[in-house]
């Protein structure tokens, strides 16, 4: 019988609603907190202008929304900046390398 039922993402029960982490979400109410607060200052005439005010909640959405494979794009940008800021020559160590002897 031996039959295991495993999760197939047992991480993604440690995320708040399943999908966010505490930062995720003081990321996205700080953008919402000032974007409300530039609603309150300043005078929206124009499309430009709402543009201006909507754009800090309108970021903080976009870095805190799902993205397949990933938990969001917030980290996938991390995932790109470590991948570029590290080595990218790759020195094999393989189990060969204990066989081959010092000349």
């Amino acid at each position: 019988m031996n039959q295991y039922l495993i999760p197939a993402n047992s991480k993604r029960g440690n995320l708040i609603l399943g999908w966010f982490f505490p930062r995720d979400l003081m990321i996205f109410g700080i953008g919402l907190v000032i974007t409300l607060f530039l609603l309150l200052l300043i005078k929206m005439e124009t499309t430009t202008d709402a543009l201006i005010v909507l754009a800090p909640a309108l970021t903080a959405t976009l870095l805190v929304a799902p993205v397949p494979y990933y938990h969001n794009v917030l980290v996938v940008i991390t995932e790109a900046i470590e991948f570029i800021n590290s080595r990218q020559k790759y020195i094999w160590k393989g189990w060969c390398v204990l066989d081959e002897t010092e000349k």
